[in-house]
């Protein structure tokens, strides 16, 4: 708390006794009633505050300080020497004087309390300059009660031509090596407040303009002044220690003058250059959602192993960067593949990619393996699919395993995802996709339309389809949601950030998790999971199975051509795959529920334990010790298209340029149609409008004008069904769903690769 003893009443004058006391604050007073700022007193925090303190410091080196006083806090209530200090720096009161705040607690490098306290400008009068230094202690009450130590600043007013805030470095983007500047017509005090916007310019650490984005025709600064921001950016640094976030001015004798200057306390998270180019690309069409501990050891990391393993045999990235690197990796949780290593974006350096011979000479060792695998892939996709079925097949009912063989089936299922997942690579990399080639979830989609025709209940319809599973994402905490195919309103799955399987539901019974027999799940004859080939019914109308499906699947067709049509056994190889992918994930739900249950534990938290400590668990080694303290993950937003990690895990966006413009056709075609995001009333023409291309987009699709989405590839599963659809498709779009809101008309140009706001008349 602050006390000043103004002794001078109204009318006094230089020599006059005092005829009052107006009390400015609240504390007993002791020490000077001014101190000026060229004296050591002025540069200690704790009496004159950081503002005038950081000032004093600036003047002493020789920085372009304006000069002044300070009222410091718990100033001797001298009226002598506050009047005279105030006549000196106003010259009698004829010059204007700006009344700043300046409190130890701001401008520090924890906090600049930027505007919590006020400040005075054109302060013209003794008794202006006596209301406008009350005003200023007043303002150090605190909104929460407390009152902050508060001294007074007291400087000229400038009338200055061009103004501004200078960063010594640019904490939009955490670079210390260049620095920001923005200014404008007169002080900066227009700019800080938010009344006026203005132009930015970024400049190197030596000065060199490399940037600017203009306000206004007419340019602010010329490169000498912006040479002599810089400078006197370095000086500060110099004297400070630091970057530093600057108030100044230009005069209209052109002049500089530093009006304030405290450390930069809002420095963006900077990745380091070694960063990887990370993001959820195509990772996010098979796991879309938040992942618990276990689900990343069951899902990603077998994930990682297969693709790390198919893009060493197809030769596409260095053996040595694969073993130190992994492909995919997760990020609060959400899955995210190296995008560099799947080649999803060009090299840092393509003129020096040309000319390095390592790419052609791994190319010219694999391409011995990848010729004879592209002709022999469809049958080891065979092979595998058999494998995976007729194991599937074998397993009994979890309730009927022991402990043991929990384990060892879990086990196996972890080795038959990196196999299938290995293979799914390389059959999108290799095989060709036809245009209109079957897709499991244009399968499913048909098989979910005919079993919900004939009037079978959801909780059975992957016991009679399990290609239905292709649907839907994996999950160990929610249980197995189908998604509406009505094809109008919102349907469950649908957010903004691309449309996934609901995060809330029923809990299954205890009882049930066992899959007993007509247990929702694989169709079964006996307990156990025996996911079929051919769907119940398919078998009636063979013939049909064989028609090629040029016209994808429509809701007109008859149930029982839909059923033979859409069987899983004549799905191409990536598309067989992608069905066991998903089926053995399911498979490994159940386990993980039975085995949650055996050890003990609550099969919510079953999710929390990573697989070597539910391993240790079931050959009775006991659950964790701080299981029971252990809480679900707080949840994170959807990962950007494409971003770095900087210290502590902090995700960076990348920006466009450095990412380059990735957009592309994946469904050629040419439409007109309408915004939509999968939340509003669907419009008669709907253009979905996604970030992420999700497995539970595929209700949506039938009835679709076009297609839009931030991330994804050619290969991709919802491109895949979009060309089955004959559906307009473009994905790699920056910021979509932002730049095409719900309702907007847009055209869609899926051969160019093009999405443009308008009908395109």
């Amino acid at each position: 708390m602050t006390t000043l003893d103004e002794r001078h009443g109204e009318g006094a004058r230089d020599g006059d006794e005092p005829r009052g006391e107006v009390a400015l604050g609240l504390a007993p007073a002791y020490g000077p009633a001014t101190v000026p700022l060229q004296e050591p007193l002025a540069a200690v925090v704790a009496k004159a505050g950081s503002k005038a303190a950081n000032l004093a410091r600036a003047a002493g080196a020789g920085l372009p300080v304006l000069p002044g006083f300070v009222i410091p806090y718990q100033a001797q209530g001298d009226p002598h020497s506050l009047r005279r200090a105030w006549q000196a720096l106003s010259d009698g009161g004829s010059r204007p004087l700006v009344v700043r705040s300046s409190s130890p607690q701001e401008d520090t490098e924890e906090s600049s309390l930027a505007g919590q306290f006020t400040s005075v400008l054109d302060v013209r009068g003794w008794q202006d300059f006596r209301t406008a230094v009350r005003t200023v202690l007043d303002s150090a009450r605190r909104a929460d009660g407390s009152v902050a130590p508060m001294a007074v600043l007291v400087q000229p007013m400038l009338t200055a031509r061009v103004g501004g805030v200078m960063f010594g470095a640019d904490p939009v983007e955490g670079r210390t090596d260049r620095m920001l500047v923005s200014a404008v017509r007169g002080g900066p005090d227009s700019l800080v407040s938010g009344e006026q916007q203005g132009t930015n310019y970024w400049l190197s650490g030596r000065g060199r303009l490399l940037r600017t984005e203009a306000a206004e025709a007419e340019p602010l600064l010329t490169r000498r002044e912006l040479f002599r921001l810089a400078r006197l950016a370095r000086r500060a640094r110099q004297v400070f220690g630091g970057p530093q976030d600057i108030e100044f001015g230009f005069d209209e004798d052109g002049r500089l003058w530093l009006f304030q200057s405290r450390p930069i306390t809002s420095m963006a998270a900077r990745p380091s250059r070694r960063a990887r180019l990370l993001g959820p690309g195509p990772v996010a069409e098979t796991l879309p959602d938040q992942l618990l501990p276990l689900e990343e050891d069951l899902w990603v990391a077998p994930m990682a192993r297969g693709i790390a393993a198919a893009l060493d045999i197809g030769g596409t990235a260095p053996r040595r960067l694969l073993r130190s690197a992994p492909v995919l990796t997760t990020v609060g949780g959400r899955a995210a593949a190296d995008l560099r290593l799947l080649g999803a974006v060009p090299p840092r350096h393509r003129w020096l990619a040309l000319l390095n011979p390592a790419p052609g000479a791994r190319r010219l060792a694999a391409a011995w393996r990848v010729g004879r695998l592209a002709a022999a892939l469809p049958g080891l996709a065979t092979d595998l699919v058999a494998d995976v079925e007729r194991r599937l097949a074998e397993v009994p009912a979890p309730g009927d395993l022991s402990s043991a063989a929990l384990g060892d089936e879990l086990r196996w299922t972890r080795r038959a995802l990196v196999s299938l997942h290995a293979q799914e690579a390389l059959a999108g990399a290799l095989l060709p996709q036809p245009p209109t080639s079957r897709t499991a979830a244009g399968t499913a989609l048909a098989a979910l339309t005919a079993a919900r025709a004939r009037g079978i209940p959801d909780h059975r319809i992957v016991a009679t389809d399990p290609v239905v599973l292709s649907l839907t994402a994996p999950s160990l905490r929610n249980p197995l949601h189908l998604p509406n195919t009505s094809g109008g309103g919102t349907p469950p799955e649908a957010d903004r950030d691309g449309i996934r399987p609901p995060a809330t539901g029923p809990d299954l019974p205890a009882e049930k998790t066992a899959n007993p027999p007509h247990q929702p799940g694989f169709p079964t004859q006996k307990p156990g999971v025996r996911p079929p080939a051919t769907p119940p019914g398919a078998a009636r109308t063979e013939g049909l199975a064989e028609r090629p499906a040029r016209d994808g699947i429509h809701p007109g067709d008859a149930p029982a051509e839909k059923s033979a049509r859409t069987s899983p056994a004549s799905l191409p190889p990536r598309e067989a795959l992608r069905l066991r992918i998903r089926w053995v994930q399911e498979l490994q739900v159940r386990l993980v529920r039975e085995a949650a249950r055996r050890v003990g534990a609550d099969p919510a938290r079953a999710g929390l334990m990573r697989w070597a400590e539910l391993a240790d668990a079931l050959h009775g080694r006991g659950l964790p010790a701080d299981l029971a303290d252990r809480t679900a993950p707080a949840a994170t937003p959807p990962l950007p298209d494409s971003f770095r990690l900087a210290g502590g895990g902090v995700v960076v966006a990348e920006g466009d340029g450095a990412r380059g413009d990735g957009t592309r056709g994946v469904s050629a075609g040419r439409a007109v149609g309408t915004a939509w995001d999968g939340l509003a009333p669907r419009p008669p023409d709907p253009v979905l409008v996604v970030r992420t291309l999700g497995p539970g987009l595929a209700p949506l699709l039938p009835g679709l004008t076009g297609l839009v989405a931030q991330t994804g590839s050619p290969l991709s599963h919802l491109a895949v069904l979009a060309r089955e659809f004959r559906l307009p498709a473009v994905v790699g779009v920056t910021d979509a769903v932002d730049r095409f809101p719900a309702g907007a008309r847009l055209t869609v140009d899926g051969t160019a690769g093009d999405v443009r706001l308008g009908d395109g008349s």
